[in-house]
């Protein structure tokens, strides 16, 4: 274990919230291995870097000598975590969630060391659980403190309407800290309703509270929504090499250092030295470039981070990539818009027919990934790096 003070400041690094004030200092000062839940239902069946951020943080924990627990849940899956929704989620069949919860376990080591976490599945505890289980289980939690909650309670004065199995999510996710015997459960700031439910089913149960550290949702590549697939602004983990690295050299020079609080695995006082030697005048591309390699190194290898880098190079640099992109804001017909029209509607092509001819000669990029498809879409909420021929680019936002 690692002393106390460069293990606070390590793993409050990125956090949004730890509470209660001072728990998790208390927590460590037991000086034993804690105890570390993260949850994940497995809705979709491959994450992205977003989901990497709590991902990163149990790494933190796991490398202090923590017992890092990767809770895949299977059961709360057939629920649908209603947290940040205005309508019920669609439930998932069990061979869904069973097909993604496969796909999580062979991501979640591209970061975490497998040989010293735990994955279980909530539905190990909650499917042993009966009728009259789940009622007394209900019994801990009213109607009133759920309708505090912001979600329920805008669907609740806007008429929008809420099903009962959904008040369960929250109580069945706080269950499994009970279950785990959690001193702390990570989770994005969504989650915090749902995170200090566990805390007082805990202490309902005769256990010591858990301690609660939220971390911020990412912001997609549009630097403004957080990253979702649904909204196109995501960095798949399994991505290629050359989607993946320029995705990531096509974000904002701000977002870039958000990205490295959240996702690098440099230590702060690195991450200080590179701001200051941008801020002394060093090109932020290269900074970019840093963070890009490391990232890519990571869910692939070195050896592809680089050779990824050497086709940014070529294909942008060489290409004359602008320092100064233009940013521009569409607006879809219908929440839709074909790429021919995007393009021209951007001002990269003079017209639809040049915008054909262009992805026929292979000369349409998004994100540094080429463009084959003629009859391609782009939906509200799509953003990105749109390139034609070697020297027209513009940062493209749908709504």
């Amino acid at each position: 274990m690692s002393d106390l003070t460069s293990q606070l400041a390590e793993l409050a690094r990125g956090a949004d919230e730890i509470l209660p004030d001072g728990g998790l200092r208390t927590k460590l000062e037991k000086n034993r291995p804690l105890i570390v839940k993260a949850g994940f239902d497995p809705t979709a069946p491959d994450l992205h870097i977003g989901h990497t951020v709590l991902i990163n943080k149990m790494r933190q924990f796991q490398s202090f000598g923590h017992e890092v627990v990767f809770l895949i849940g299977d059961f709360t899956g057939m629920i649908g975590d209603p947290s940040g929704k205005n309508a019920t989620r669609p439930a998932l069949s069990a061979e869904q969630i069973k097909a993604n919860a496969a796909t999580y376990e062979a991501q979640i080591f591209k970061i975490l060391d497998k040989q010293r976490t735990r994955v279980e599945f909530n539905s190990t505890w909650m499917g042993k659980m009966d009728a009259a289980g789940l009622i007394k289980l209900a019994s801990h939690h009213t109607v009133a403190r759920m309708l505090e909650r912001d979600d329920f309670n805008k669907r609740y004065t806007g008429g929008q309407p809420i099903s009962i199995h959904e008040f369960l999510y929250p109580i069945v996710q706080g269950y499994d800290s009970v279950a785990l015997r959690a001193d702390v459960e990570l989770g994005g700031t969504d989650q915090k309703f749902n995170l200090l439910v566990g805390r007082q089913l805990q202490q309902d149960f005769g256990q010591e509270p858990q301690v609660v550290l939220t971390t911020p949702l990412l912001e997609g590549l549009d630097g403004v929504q957080k990253m979702s697939k649904s909204l196109g602004n995501y960095i798949g983990i399994t991505d290629p090499p050359d989607e993946m690295f320029g995705k990531l050299m096509s974000i904002s020079d701000d977002l870039m250092w958000r990205y490295f609080e959240v996702l690098s695995f440099r230590t702060l006082g690195d991450i200080q030295g590179l701001k200051e030697q941008v801020e002394s005048g060093l090109n932020p591309r290269d900074a970019k470039f840093e963070l890009a390699i490391e990232i890519v190194a990571r869910f692939h290898d070195a050896a592809a981070a680089k050779a990824a880098q050497a086709e940014f190079v070529a294909r942008f640099q060489q290409g004359a990539m602008p320092e100064d992109m233009p940013e521009l804001t569409l607006t879809t017909d219908d929440g839709q818009l074909g790429i021919a029209h995007l393009l021209k509607a951007a001002g990269l092509v003079s017209s639809t027919s040049e915008a054909f001819r262009m992805i026929k000669q292979g000369a349409v990029r998004i994100d540094g990934a080429r463009i084959d498809d003629r009859a391609l879409k782009l939906s509200a909420g799509d953003s990105g790096v749109f390139q034609v021929g070697r020297r027209r680019f513009a940062r493209i936002s749908l709504t």
